[in-house]
């Protein structure tokens, strides 16, 4: 058996994150494991400007106010988009499993690198121009991190990031 593919996604995977995880796996038998996180953690000016840019002006105001959900509600849309990751990659390498994971996610992510041998990790996020820009974002910090390859994917568009 080979070492695990990790992937952490902060959004359900879908039809196009199966396609890029097919072809990573290419014909190879490897297990997969998808880390969900239980909430993010707020960042006021940074989700501000990402909505601007985004163009997406209603949203940016809205989030000024906006407390985001409380943790129990959280966990539970977590747990739905483990699940629905889960089956979306159903059939895929040696088997796929999954956790939701507490606290900074590219910390979880590390720690099942060192738990589990992985050699390749994929991560999942909405664009996040600020982040993908300044290079702070999930992929990147992983990479930094870890010191195996990562690869990018923006949810629902197969398009791969720079990281």
């Amino acid at each position: 058996m080979s070492a695990p593919i990790l992937i952490l996604t902060e959004v359900a995977l879908g039809p196009s994150e199966r396609k890029a995880v097919q072809g990573l796996l290419e014909g190879a038998s490897a297990p997969l494991e998808v880390l969900v996180p239980a909430g993010r953690k707020r960042r006021l000016i940074v989700d501000f400007l990402d909505h601007l840019s985004m163009l997406e002006f209603g949203k940016a105001v809205d989030g000024l106010t906006d407390k985001g959900p409380d943790p129990e509600e959280a966990h539970l849309a977590a747990e739905t988009a483990l699940a629905t990751s889960i089956s979306a990659l159903e059939g895929l390498g040696d088997g796929v499993t999954g956790t939701v994971v507490e606290g900074d996610p590219v910390q979880a992510l590390a720690d099942r690198v060192a738990g589990s041998g992985a050699e390749q990790a994929v991560v999942v996020t909405l664009p996040h121009a600020i982040e993908d820009t300044f290079h702070t974002d999930w992929a990147n910090q992983a990479q930094r991190k870890l010191g195996i390859p990562v690869l990018h994917l923006y949810a629902g568009t197969g398009f791969i990031g720079d990281s």
